[in-house]
């Protein structure tokens, strides 16, 4: 028989062929966007740092790389955009789906803790979980803590003993920043080193109550997705196959386990896209490390950076004021913003006498303003820390100018709230001891030693809400409990969706809720807004998991009476303010051991952030920016001493500020 002749064929990959030819695009990218929005968009294959500034469009970047990989032809489920909020990602995903059409809403999408739910939960078993575990979310957490930190041998009547949030803060940190406790312990809480031995046994309990109750806390979800994308097992090997593109928005907020699941999603499919501001990197108090962002192109071979310059937002005289500030950073990507804007004032530093005079002459700003048509609400106060404006506070409320001061409680963490979750908890994990620990204590009669009765019977399954309450015989404390049994049974095995859950819970609730709260009638409207939220949802792990992951709206009791006006000057921290913008802005108490904090002084890094805060600061301001300080501070100990100007707004050249003098004249 003759040998047959093959002839060899070279299969190009479809990544290479798609990148060739525009012309059927729907979309043409290319005039709409900026030069380097295009670059950053049209990139394909390979890993890219877009360092996008202030204002530059980020946002529409992303969105219309996300329409132009799916024109390429890519399946939308093999693009992964993580954020860190599921509002940005859904935002980004509806925007794209406007541009495009609905394929660009079916792209995975989501925070760093909502892909690693869904993650984990589908390879459970390889992961070493159990699929059913529950999410505490951080008041859960510090509640576990609180009841092992309460066991004998740890708290000592004779010396101060952390407590349960500063403790859970400890661990979290050690965590997010890969570091050892004891480390983080000296840094920030030195007093409690000789008690380092009681700090490190807590953990080690804390770890393993988690492990034997099936809990994860928010730490845990990072760290079982990293250890899972780095398993080398099927399962993970095949879910890293079906990521082809991996982009991560606001890079330089990732703490150090995200940056190394970015590392652990690009281990096949090597294509990164991540895009951040090093600019912006001012939330280390949470974990984030500054230094992912500055030393990413050593995670990555051959990382091309792109830079997003021109911004859309604030006017020149804006921009060179922030521009002066960064160009004084230590360590950065330099960038300059520019814009195509037209006319806008000089930036205003203003010296005021003392903090009273600052106050009025914010008011008088404020209402002059408003008589120019600008809109209390496209008006903001920024400040370094809450108590800043307390003085400024009262002098609204004397001129009658609405406002709200951002921060505080939020819903997920409202007391009432959590007493309707806890009930849930348990109908989705009897195991949930900390959820049972709350609400038997909500019950008149059930002190802490009842209700670890209680828990011992459940822990030996003597009692249990597998089987309806009337079958218990021997239990005396089921007398007491019978109509908590009888609920939690309903919730726990009938097949209905989670509103009608609630609305039982809420039933059984009321007469409770109603003698333990005072404002109760305030407190209600946050009951209704929780079963409205509910609506949408179709089972109760989905619900309990998203409100665990990331709470979905502010308490009613946080917000103050609108008096039915529609519009509030905003009073808000930096921190709070990041990713908002304004047609005027005010930063106040811009002086040295205010802003820069006396303590953040001490070190180049905190100083450096600081400086970064005012970075953000000025550039949340689309026309007006005013810089104030009091020249005089009072305080108990001291009186009245002379004031340092702020070393951020020193620096400023003349011809990029106006200075302002302003004595005491009202």
């Amino acid at each position: 028989m003759k040998p047959r002749k093959y002839k060899l064929k070279r299969i190009h990959s479809h990544e290479a062929v798609k990148t060739l030819d525009e012309s059927h695009f729907r979309i043409n990218y290319q005039s709409k966007l900026n030069p380097s929005q295009y670059e950053a968009v049209s990139s394909v294959e390979g890993t890219y740092l877009i360092i996008a500034g202030a204002g530059t469009g980020k946002t529409q970047t992303l969105v219309y790389r996300v329409a132009r990989l799916i024109e390429l032809g890519y399946d939308p489920k093999s693009i992964l955009l993580l954020t860190f909020t599921r509002k940005a990602a859904n935002e980004m995903m509806r925007r794209a789906s406007l541009l495009l059409d609905d394929r660009c809403s079916k792209i995975r999408g989501g925070t760093f803790h909502s892909f690693a739910n869904v993650t984990l939960r589908r390879y459970a078993k390889v992961a070493g979980l159990d699929s059913s575990f529950t999410i505490l979310d951080q008041g859960d957490s510090a509640d576990i803590i609180n009841l092992i930190r309460s066991q004998e041998g740890f708290i000592d009547d004779k010396k101060r003993f952390p407590k349960k949030r500063t403790l859970n803060k400890v661990f979290s940190l050690s965590v997010n920043k890969n570091r050892k406790v004891e480390e983080i312990i000296e840094e920030d809480f030195p007093h409690f080193l000789p008690l380092i031995d009681k700090i490190l046994e807590i953990n080690k309990i804390y770890t393993q109550y988690k492990r034997k109750n099936n809990l994860l806390d928010y730490d845990d979800l990072l760290i079982y997705l990293r250890d899972f994308l780095f398993s080398n097992t099927a399962a993970a090997k095949s879910l890293l196959h079906s990521i082809k593109f991996t982009m991560v928005d606001e890079y330089q907020d990732t703490n150090h386990i995200q940056a190394e699941i970015v590392k652990g999603l690009a281990q096949i499919n090597k294509n990164v896209v991540v895009v951040g501001d090093d600019s912006q990197a001012i939330y280390s108090f949470r974990g984030a490390d500054f230094r992912n962002i500055i030393d990413f192109p050593k995670l990555f071979k051959n990382v091309r950076i792109i830079k997003l310059e021109e911004n859309y937002r604030s006017v020149q005289s804006v921009l060179n004021f922030a521009n002066q500030i960064n160009d004084n950073a230590i360590e950065k990507y330099k960038k300059t913003l520019y814009t195509r804007k037209k006319g806008g004032a000089l930036p205003y530093i203003v010296a005021a006498a003392n903090e009273n005079i600052q106050s009025k002459f914010i008011v008088e700003k404020v209402l002059d303003l408003r008589e120019e048509g600008v809109p209390l609400n496209d008006i903001a106060v920024l400040f370094r820390s809450s108590f800043f404006s307390f003085d400024l506070e009262i002098e609204l409320a004397k001129a009658n100018i609405p406002f709200q001061k951002f921060g505080g409680m939020k819903f997920i963490e409202a007391a009432h709230i959590k007493d309707v979750l806890a009930f849930l908890r348990i109908a989705a994990n009897p195991k949930d001891i900390i959820s049972w620990y709350r609400v038997l204590l909500l019950h008149e009669g059930v002190g802490p030693k009842t209700a670890q009765r209680i828990l011992d019977e459940l822990a030996t399954s003597r009692l249990t809400i597998d089987t309806h309450p009337s079958s218990y015989k021997d239990s005396s404390h089921i007398k007491k409990l019978v109509d908590l049994f009888k609920l939690l049974y309903k919730i726990h095995t009938l097949d209905v969706p989670p509103t009608q859950k609630i609305q039982m819970v809420y039933e059984y609730y009321f007469p409770l809720f109603k003698d333990k709260y005072d404002d109760f009638n305030k407190r209600n409207k946050d009951l209704e807004i929780f079963m409205n939220i509910s609506e949408k949802y179709r089972t109760l792990d989905t619900l309990l998991s998203d409100m665990a992951i990331e709470p979905i709206i502010d308490s009613m009791i946080d917000v103050e009476d609108t008096d039915k006006e529609d519009e509030f000057l905003t009073l808000s921290t930096i921190h709070s303010a990041k990713g908002l913008e304004w047609h005027s802005v005010f930063i106040i108490h811009a002086i040295d051991g205010y802003f820069p904090s006396a303590r953040s002084a001490e070190k180049l890094e905190t100083l450096e952030e600081e400086r970064r805060l005012m970075y953000v600061a000025s550039t949340r301001a689309k026309k007006n920016l005013f810089v104030t300080y009091p020249m005089n501070i009072y305080n108990r100990e001291e009186g009245t001493t002379l004031s340092k100007p702020s070393r951020f707004i020193t620096d400023i050249s003349p011809g990029v500020a106006e200075g302002w003098l302003i004595e005491d004249e009202y």
